[in-house]
């Protein structure tokens, strides 16, 4: 009788990562881009970084968050510049420090580049099944067992479920198991890291309708087209679209609302059959109606999914409701009076472990060698769940070649700031980014990420030499640009027709053009063409638009920047400085009254932790620290 030898299927892997959402593809990117044999476990290779609720990346605070991405070496920028079908940067009409980019993108592209991607790297392997066991040996991961009973070693492994952990979809009064509608959900590993020792609990997100673009009356919604000069997220590659496709806008009504409230009644968020608690910042239409009952109409965002399909994303229109209560509120809503729908909205709420349970490097503190990326950690949003998904990454590689955690402070990074309000405040619904929650946000514009995380990837290893000569030659123009106009001067001759079409002073001497461009109404675009000595300086196309922007905004913003820099500097020196247990915070009139009660809540050991608290501002922390003595 023969004995077939049973082949070993797979060999000992780096990492692991359990998941291909955008935490996952940018986890198995970092750590093989930066030698490990990585091994990335997924339900479904044809749902690689799927776009599972909105076809776009970026957006207020996003944007930073991608352009951070791209400029530590990961892919989210370079997918989305490759596959955008409109790019916008929000926020011009404020300062530079709310700049925000966003791309429209085409969603079955963007997977399909994603998978591209991935499969040009070298060092990735790729196994599709489910993972329902972590092997564990002395409270360490060694590995993880799947659905077809296959186990795999591997020396770290990173967990990026999303949604799919124990995941339930509600449409009305049905419920079903999933982890986004028409995937299953993952059973096993939530009741296996529960008997470890880590605490669990479920939030809630959902999606809107997905319309078909037939039978939308766009003749009476607002168009809203892409920029005129549209840019991208890379810092490396400048991807330009020669055609963009619009999207629109239109707006619910008192009509639309009182459809959906007879839906009410049916509705698993308003019955209490979804027990996750749900996004602040982004509810479900029935949520809009209830908590802003003042309000008569919400506005919506129709959206393309992609170049050359008929169906649209309603952004803003994000429902559990009865699916039949969906569409004949739809109908009543200006522009959809004929619509059909592809997909009714849902609900969805699954696992999620409270990410106080992190180190900084996203390692577990019980678990040696086990990482949680994503909305495991109780984020929401594409952007935050690839940011985690790159440092986690990174972590895995550096632990198991013996060096320190790479970890970005606060004033380095909106990354930074996402990992430290998740480890230090911890999540009690779904963490979205936003401009406010980073105090040194004039440090963390989208336009200098590449300066400031650049040379920090290329030292590890992980950012390309021609991604770190770009930054090198960038940061020698913008130099040579703020130079030029601190000694170049401009006569009253050159530049008061300017001045005076923009309402601002006229000159009555010569002063140099760096003085003028502190005037909030005038640009350099403007003064190039007024001045023929900067006009002959950039003739040759040496300064692109990049580099000049980037000069006007240090020479605009020199003095906010210098103090930002100060208040960092003071505030490290703080860090560590301890508070008493005691102490009363009530007697500082000149705190907040927010401060004052959060701080006599919380009770913080140090300076440091005190200014991470949630609405505890830097003049807060100033008065503190003058205070103590400080």
């Amino acid at each position: 009788m023969f004995h077939v030898k049973q082949i070993n299927m797979f060999e000992q892997y780096d990492v692991i990562v359990v998941g291909a959402g955008h935490a996952g593809a940018e986890a198995a990117a970092a750590a093989a881009n930066l030698g490990s044999k990585v091994m990335l476990v997924t339900m479904n290779l044809q749902r690689i970084a799927q776009m599972s609720c909105n076809p776009a990346m970026g957006g207020v605070a996003k944007g930073q968050i991608v352009r951070e991405i791209d400029a530590l070496g990961g892919y989210s920028g370079l997918v989305s510049d490759k596959t955008m079908i409109q790019f916008r940067m929000l926020n011009k009409s404020k300062g530079p420090a709310m700049w925000s980019p966003r791309t429209q993108n085409d969603r079955v592209q963007f997977a399909i580049e994603w998978r591209n991607m991935l499969e040009k790297t070298p060092n990735i392997d790729f196994w599709q099944d489910t993972v329902t066991n972590l092997l564990v040996e002395e409270k360490r991961v060694i590995g993880v067992e799947t659905q077809m009973g296959q186990k795999i070693y591997g020396n770290s492994v990173i967990l990026t479920n999303g949604t799919f952990l124990n995941g339930k979809i509600h449409i009305g009064k049905k419920s079903f198991g999933g982890g986004r509608i028409g995937d299953q959900m993952s059973f096993g590993i939530t009741e296996q890291l529960i008997k470890l020792g880590f605490k669990s609990a479920r939030l809630k997100t959902g999606t809107p309708v997905r319309v078909d673009g037939r039978t939308i009356d766009f003749s009476k919604m607002e168009e809203q087209k892409g920029d005129e000069e549209p840019e991208g997220f890379s810092f490396l590659k400048k991807t330009r679209l020669t055609k963009q496709r619009s999207c629109w806008i239109t707006y619910t009504s008192t009509l639309v609302h009182d459809e959906l409230k007879l839906g009410f009644s049916e509705s698993p968020m308003f019955t209490g059959r979804i027990e996750g608690t749900g996004p602040r910042y982004c509810p479900s239409i029935e949520d809009k109606i209830e908590r802003f009952s003042d309000k008569t109409r919400h506005q919506l965002f129709v959206e393309p999914e992609g170049w050359d399909t008929i169906e649209y994303y309603i952004n803003g229109f994000s429902s559990s409701l009865p699916d039949h209560i969906q569409l004949k509120a739809l109908r009543k809503i200006v522009g959809f009076e004929n619509a059909k729908i592809f997909v009714p909205g849902y609900a969805i709420e699954y696992d999620y472990f409270p990410p106080t349970q992190l180190h900084y490097s996203l390692e577990t503190k019980l678990i040696e060698n086990l990482y949680f990326a994503g909305q495991i950690n109780g984020t929401t949003g594409y952007e935050e769940a690839a940011a985690q998904g790159l440092i986690a990454g990174i972590n895995a590689n550096l632990r198991q070649n013996n060096k320190k955690p790479f970890i970005l402070k606060r004033h380095e990074a909106y990354i930074g700031v996402l990992i430290d309000d998740l480890i230090t405040k911890g999540v009690d619904e779904p963490y979205r980014m936003f401009t406010s929650r980073a105090e040194y946000r004039i440090l963390l514009r989208q336009d200098n990420a590449d300066i400031r995380l650049t040379p920090l990837s290329y030292k590890l290893g992980l950012a390309s030499k021609e991604r770190y000569e770009k930054v090198v030659k960038k940061q020698e123009l913008i130099k040579e640009i703020i130079e030029f106009t601190k000694k170049q001067s401009i006569s009253p001759e050159e530049t008061n027709s300017l001045l005076l079409e923009k309402g601002t002073s006229l000159l009555k001497q010569k002063v140099k053009i760096s003085d003028v461009l502190l005037r909030p109404q005038i640009y350099v675009k403007e003064l190039i063409e007024t001045s023929l000595p900067f006009k002959e300086l950039v003739s040759d196309n040496k300064y692109s638009k990049e580099v000049l922007d980037a000069a006007e905004i240090l020479i605009k913003y020199e003095g906010y920047i210098a103090k930002e820099k100060e208040l960092v500097t003071k505030l490290s020196k703080l860090e560590d400085t301890p508070l008493k247990y005691d102490f009363d915070y009530h007697s500082l009139k000149s705190l907040s009254t927010e401060a004052r009660q959060k701080l006599s809540n919380i009770k913080p050991t140090t300076i440091g932790q005190a200014s991470r608290i949630s609405g505890i501002s830097p003049s807060d922390i100033n008065v503190i620290a003058v205070f103590i003595g400080r």
